[in-house]
């Protein structure tokens, strides 16, 4: 059999992972792979939370209390930002985002109001 007629198949993945593109596209794959993960734990945990604070309206509803609370607000963002801190996230960001939910529950518990 002449020389040419042979098929060596080469080692594509001994290659492929010395190629940086290669490589740089697995990283991607994985962290993508992680970030969807947690984005749906953040949703499920969102989901929870929200469980709860609803039936907080109902009981603030049922026994005519306010539907904001200033006070708690103020320690529940203060606590947040140094939770933020220690995850080597911003605080800011954090003051943000429980802001944000905090006027979607203070929304919600003025609905059980009416």
């Amino acid at each position: 059999m002449p020389l040419t007629d042979k098929v060596t198949p080469l080692a594509p993945d001994a290659d492929a992972a010395n190629d940086p593109v290669t490589r740089a596209a697995e990283l991607l794959k994985e962290h993508r792979s992680s970030i969807d993960r947690l984005d749906a734990i953040l949703v499920y945990t969102l989901g929870e939370r929200f469980k709860h604070t609803q039936s907080v309206g109902k009981l603030k509803a049922e026994h005519d209390l306010p539907a904001s609370d200033p006070d708690r607000e103020a320690i529940q963002i203060a606590r947040l930002e140094e939770l933020a801190k220690e995850a080597d996230l911003d605080p800011a960001f954090a003051r943000k985002f429980l802001n944000f939910i905090i006027q979607e529950v203070i929304r919600h518990h003025r609905q059980h109001q009416s």
